[in-house]
């Protein structure tokens, strides 16, 4: 079934309402879908490298909306279902040490998954189940959804083609290597 819906959002690149599937696929992407937008985008970029900064905003301003879906999600579902649940197993304390602790990095999470391969529709649920601020959680979703959209976008509006194999397979792991720095930087600023 993944293998489907990835070819099939390979295929709506070429739509001739590619930018309102890539709006579409950006929106559930945060809350529900398991194919990111960068499938859509890479292609959509190198077929028209002019709109590379019209395409990185579509899934910018849209990835961000569903993160906010996301959020409701995990704050209705959580106070609904969850916390009963979890106060009936005698856990209803555990879950509010976890809260205040993830929401004490939680623009750090949401940075990291907003940049990094890790789903971000993951982040986007728990920071709605922790009651993390949404202000907190919208500011830094547009921060590592823009950081992440615009670099794939330069890259690819400056290199073309040649960069594809390079976002594909290494710019996850590029991200992650620079937020372990970021991360290790400000520990050793704290710290020294």
């Amino acid at each position: 079934m993944l293998r489907r819906l990835y070819d099939w959002t390979i295929r709506m690149s070429d739509h001739p309402r590619a930018l309102w599937v890539l709006a579409a696929v950006s929106f559930v992407e945060s809350s529900v879908f398991p194919i990111p937008p960068d499938v859509l985008m890479i292609p959509m970029i190198l077929a028209r490298p002019s709109r590379a900064w019209l395409i990185a905003l579509v899934a910018l301003v849209s990835s961000v909306l569903g993160g906010i879906l996301g959020y409701a999600i995990g704050a209705l579902a959580y106070e609904q279902v969850g916390q009963p649940i979890l106060e009936s197993l005698g856990k209803g304390d555990a879950m509010t040490e976890f809260n205040t602790r993830f929401n004490d990095f939680g623009f750090w999470a949401v940075l990291t998954a907003g940049i990094t391969p890790f789903p971000y529709k993951v982040i986007t649920i728990m920071s709605g189940w922790t009651g993390m601020p949404l202000v907190t959680f919208i500011a830094t979703s547009i921060l590592a959804r823009g950081l992440r959209f615009f670099l794939v976008a330069a890259l690819l509006w400056k290199y073309g083609a040649p960069i594809r194999d390079f976002i594909e397979r290494r710019l996850g792991l590029m991200a992650i290597l620079f937020i372990a720095l970021l991360f290790g930087g400000f520990y050793l600023v704290r710290h020294l």
